[in-house]
């Protein structure tokens, strides 16, 4: 079996440098970092018992929720309806913000960061990696994913290419043809996989309808009120503005819906605007939505995590290795047919 010394010898460091990389402490250079996770990788480290057999002992009763961005609403009330189920059954939770930093993604998912803290993991809103996969299965982690789907593990989603085609699908149907879209264009190397769905379905639906792409029509809005704000602004300044607005999160269309009024263009007598989620204040907006049950994805990741630690169904009732819940279009006041 590979040692920390047998690593050490490897990657020319002591076995102190080898620890705190391993650890994700500082006082470590990215290089010899990376340099001590490839051989780890290599040579099949595995750090101890005790973090392998974390899984099935229970050890520390702790889960850990690795999210995004822990200030935003999706993830909040995911994390929320996780903690809920988790609580109930005596776990408590261990919660990672990204931020958004790839270097705090790797910290936390390539590194003993975890696998020392915690029992198991749920990942929310990333696609783990090859490299991500492998490093937490050497180490005995039971993980589910949020949002993205990989065969080895448990995942619970809805289909973002269809809550697109969903939201497109009602404009086309209005008789809207230049629709704009507001999402998340860049991933900054995170891999997220529900901007980029939902971004893909929005293009083929207006490609089957026979409308012509327009690059200029897709706008950064970063999923937030702000970045929707900032995009509704660009938009009401053009001369050629579109009659309809898919936005990708109910945030961002918050953020449209405001700069529209600020600019003095009607909703939805000269723009309509659908957001997605069905945010706690889409109904006090009139915000016309594609609903997805945002606590309930929560709350099953919770149960699939404590199937793979106790192996028991008695008490939770099964859930599938992989969960797909139930999406639907909400009709309200922001949407009608193009004046």
């Amino acid at each position: 079996m590979t040692s920390i010394h047998d690593l050490a010898r490897e990657t020319g460091v002591s076995t102190a440098t080898v620890s705190r990389a391993l650890r994700g402490l500082p006082r470590v250079s990215e290089e010899t970092r990376a340099k001590v996770m490839d051989a780890a990788l290599r040579l099949g480290y595995v750090p101890s018992p005790h973090a392998v057999g974390l899984a099935s002992g229970g050890q520390t009763r702790t889960v850990a929720i690795v999210v995004l961005f822990v200030t935003r609403w999706f993830f909040a009330t995911v994390v929320h309806g996780a903690e809920q189920v988790l609580r109930e059954r005596g776990y408590d939770v261990l919660l990672y913000n990204i931020g958004g930093d790839p270097d705090a993604r790797r910290r936390v998912l390539l590194t003993q960061l975890v696998t020392k803290r915690a029992d198991a993991l749920i990942v929310v809103g990333l696609g783990p990696t090859p490299e991500e996969v492998l490093w937490l299965s050497r180490h005995g982690m039971p993980v589910v994913t949020l949002g993205s789907r990989v065969p080895e593990w448990p995942s619970v989603r809805v289909d973002d290419d269809a809550v697109a085609r969903t939201a497109v699908s009602h404009l086309l149907e209005l008789g809207h043809r230049r629709i704009a879209y507001v999402g998340q264009l860049s991933d900054e190397g995170l891999d997220l996989a529900t901007p980029r769905a939902r971004l893909e379905g929005y293009r083929a639906t207006l490609r089957e309808a026979g409308v012509e792409l327009d690059p200029s029509l897709e706008l950064e809005g970063r999923f937030t009120l702000e970045g929707g704000h900032d995009a509704g602004e660009e938009l009401m300044r053009r001369t050629d503005r579109p009659t309809a607005v898919f936005c990708a999160s109910d945030e961002m269309a918050f953020g449209v819906l405001y700069a529209a009024r600020e600019a003095g263009v009607r909703v939805p007598e000269e723009l309509s605007v659908v957001g997605v989620d069905d945010h706690e204040m889409a109904h006090y907006v009139g915000l016309t939505t594609v609903r997805q049950p945002v606590l309930q994805q929560g709350r099953v990741a919770a149960r699939q995590i404590l199937q793979r630690l106790q192996g028991d169904d008695r008490e939770y009732g099964h859930v599938n290795e992989h969960v797909e819940l139930p999406t639907e279009l909400v009709l309200r006041s922001s949407t009608a047919p193009p004046s």
